[in-house]
């Protein structure tokens, strides 16, 4: 197992977690088959997305893998006219991860995070650990308060 960023900071705070390894598909990066791999209902499972606001910048969202960004409640929940997904290959500038491996632990900057509401309908949730293939499961509450996330209504039902 390799010990990530989102790790080391995690256990720098004593904050308690487990992990779970899977074989990641370059070409599947779904987060619902890192549920499915990981033994998790996709609910439970949740995605880091990096997006932009017009007045804002960068913003974080979590959300659960089988759900999709509500772009219009993502604005309306950040202060923002409008916000989009940031392009690919910005992702490692800003954050310091990659497309399938990104955290919302131990992003470069503290950018402003909301998470799904869902997440507290969980004893524990799993996040990426930093790299495709690990994922850190962690008390949703935990998470919240470690990177100072607010609790929001921001999906919708995927396409």
């Amino acid at each position: 197992m390799t010990k990530t960023n989102a790790m080391r900071l995690l256990e720098q705070s004593h904050i308690s977690y487990n992990t779970a390894e899977y074989e990641y598909d370059e070409n599947n990066l779904s987060g619902v088959h890192a549920a499915e791999a990981i033994g998790l209902p996709a609910e439970q499972v949740f995605k880091t997305l990096v997006t932009k606001g017009d007045k804002t910048g960068v913003l974080v969202f979590c959300i659960p893998v089988n759900m999709e960004l509500d772009l219009k409640k993502a604005a309306a929940v950040s202060g923002n006219k409008k916000v989009e997904m940031t392009h690919m290959k910005d992702l490692l500038a800003l954050t310091g991860y990659i497309r399938g491996g990104c955290s919302p632990i131990g992003m470069k900057k503290k950018y402003t995070t909301y998470i799904d509401e869902t997440a507290i309908l969980f004893d524990q949730i799993a996040v990426s650990a930093g790299i495709r293939g690990q994922q850190i499961l962690i008390a949703p509450e935990t998470l919240i308060s470690f990177v100072g996330a607010r609790e929001v209504d921001i999906t919708k039902e995927m396409n």
